[in-house]
């Protein structure tokens, strides 16, 4: 590391000798990664393949669980013991600040009762609503408002296309807890090389209906059976600009909502069965991640894994391995449905579409269905006492 600027004190042929990694260098983040990793490792933590910012401990009946996010910790485990241990040679090494029981996470707002674990964002929503002049405005009954139709090329170019996006980037982090508005988020996001009024306008009405439904969180019950549970959909063609298709899925664990997304799939599709077989194959991927990390928690996964669609063309594509003229087109990729379907790993299964919870990923719904599908997502008002 050479000497700033305007240093004269050093030598000619001196160096700085860096002996603490710095916020701003480039290489702080790396440097500060490997050095708590390995100290990890030297506690008897084993780093997980599938995530690597999660670290896990076994020792008999004991276990720890530790999720590193740059420098916020969560560590967790069966033993209270076991859990000071660990903070304590983490404090010797690190110099640590304990913060107690997690209230308060990175934005994330969490209560605990007997009966749930809640999650929720008043404050980080409430504050991105007031940094937008939201804060005091008329609630929206949805994200978006029924028929709505957004371009790329119709509408005024913003003067400050920055406002739009860092307006997204939050929508985006709110999105971590809220479900809800995961499909307007998608939308939204196609438009960020260059955002107009429309786009503009649209985003500010999800914010109406976030201060509509700013005092709700999700739900995690504590009586959990640890089965998972999958739903997968899709809405063919629904880019009216690409005639691209939209996957959508939410995955639970028991009564819990644990994964969710919207996508825009990287191809066009001849047919609705084709776009509801591609939704099916990202909600396998999905289900694959899950099933490791659950491992290495040391949970055991029941098999198969319910995967519930309300197409039966592309169920029918999953269980027939003979290529013909309507699949030969079909990714390769694609086709990991079909393997996990022979191994055991899922089971299909049809459902009525009025029943199909990832309808709410996948298109712009009614008041009255969309409040149905987010109480059965486990995103309900938050208790008064909390």
């Amino acid at each position: 590391m050479t000497p700033p600027q305007g240093y004269h004190k050093a030598r000619p042929g001196q160096v700085c000798l860096l002996k603490r990694s710095l916020y701003g260098l480039k290489q702080a983040s790396r440097q500060w990664n490997i050095e708590f990793t390995n100290f990890l490792k030297k506690l008897g933590f084993v780093q997980s393949t599938h995530d690597h910012c999660l670290f896990t401990q076994h020792t008999g009946n004991l276990i720890l669980i530790l999720l590193m996010y740059v420098d916020d910790v969560i560590l967790t485990g069966n033993s209270i013991d076991a859990i000071n241990k660990c903070k304590l040679a983490l404090d010797s090494k690190f110099t640590i600040k304990d913060l107690g029981p997690m209230k308060y996470f990175l934005g994330l707002e969490v209560a605990r009762s007997t009966q749930a674990t809640i999650l929720s964002q008043i404050k980080y929503i409430s504050d991105v609503l007031k940094d937008a002049g939201m804060f005091y405005c008329k609630p929206a009954s949805c994200p978006l408002p029924q028929g709505l139709h957004l371009s790329p090329d119709s509408g005024e170019i913003l003067d400050e296309p920055d406002m739009y996006l860092r307006l997204l980037g939050r929508l985006l982090y709110i999105n971590l807890i809220r479900p809800d508005i995961c499909y307007a988020v998608q939308h939204l996001s196609q438009f960020m090389s260059m955002p107009r009024k429309p786009h503009w306008e649209a985003a500010l009405h999800v914010l109406r209906y976030l201060k509509g439904t700013l005092y709700q969180g999700l739900h995690y019950p504590v009586s959990n059976d640890l089965c998972l549970n999958a739903y997968c959909d899709s809405d063919w063609a629904a880019c009216t600009f690409s005639r691209k298709s939209l996957s959508g899925y939410c995955i639970y664990l028991g009564p819990c909502l644990i994964s969710w997304k919207t996508k825009k799939q990287t191809t066009v599709s001849k047919s609705s069965a084709e776009a509801e077989y591609r939704a099916m194959a990202n909600t396998v991927c999905e289900l694959l991640w899950i099933s490791y990390v659950l491992q290495d928690l040391q949970v055991d996964i029941q098999l198969p894994i319910p995967l519930h669609c309300d197409s039966k063309a592309a169920m029918h594509i999953a269980a027939n391995p003979v290529f013909h003229e309507r699949t030969k087109h079909i990714e390769i990729d694609c086709h990991l449905v079909r393997d996990q379907l022979q191994q055991g790993f899922i089971l299909p299964s049809h459902l009525p579409t009025q029943e199909q919870l990832a309808d709410i990923f996948t298109k712009v719904l009614p008041t009255s269905r969309h409040d149905n599908l987010t109480r059965k997502l486990n995103l309900l008002p938050l208790p008064t006492s909390t």
